[in-house]
């Protein structure tokens, strides 16, 4: 099959939206889900954030990270100085899981391969793992966020910074100051790269 050249990386996102199609690869299709999540924000993002699954509200709405968990991650993404639209945010699967319940492996193999097209098409420089599943399953590892968070990887062509979910944060309020830590470091590593 003939390697497609696209003039633009809005034009590549569109053509990965275009390949996943009305999804069937995994079971979460016949399992509730309304709609594909696929992604949104700036195709010429250098932050990326990736989060597990889309919710209730993303499954609605069509867009990750709208819920309060996403209404949490706005105000991150502020306290930088970025707005929401200048940053990219997708999920490692682009179906709702029934009751929210973590992502299955056959369902990430099956997906993340989008995901995978999605960050090598928008190239950032820094990518935030949001929650122990998102960094699990970038870095393959099956180790605890509280020992990913707070730590820099080689990701592709670009810094990966795991950090604990907005959806965490929501629980727990004590563990905002870690994630702050890490975004002044990710404003940091922005500067750097600039």
């Amino acid at each position: 099959m003939p390697v497609r050249v696209y003039g633009s990386p809005a034009e590549a996102l569109s053509a990965i939206r275009e390949d996943l199609g009305d999804c069937t690869r995994c079971k979460l299709h016949g399992l509730g889900r309304r709609q594909i999540v696929f992604g949104v924000g700036n195709p010429d993002a250098d932050l990326m954030f990736v989060g597990e699954a889309p919710g209730a509200d993303e499954d609605i709405q069509g867009e990750p990270f709208v819920g309060r968990a996403g209404q949490l991650l706005t105000k991150i993404i502020e306290a930088i100085g970025l707005r929401r639209e200048d940053v990219y945010i997708a999920n490692v699967i682009k179906c709702r899981p029934p009751s929210n319940r973590n992502p299955e492996p056959d369902e990430v193999e099956q997906c993340e391969r989008f995901l995978f097209r999605q960050i090598d098409t928008i190239g950032p420089q820094v990518i935030v793992a949001l929650g122990k599943f998102a960094a699990q399953s970038l870095l393959r590892t099956a180790d605890p966020i509280t020992r990913l968070r707070g730590r820099e990887y080689k990701y592709r062509d670009a810094i990966l910074m795991p950090t604990y979910h907005p959806a965490y944060l929501l629980r727990t309020p004590s563990a905002k100051r870690e994630v702050w830590e890490d975004m002044k470091r990710v404003r940091a590593i922005l500067k750097e790269r600039a």
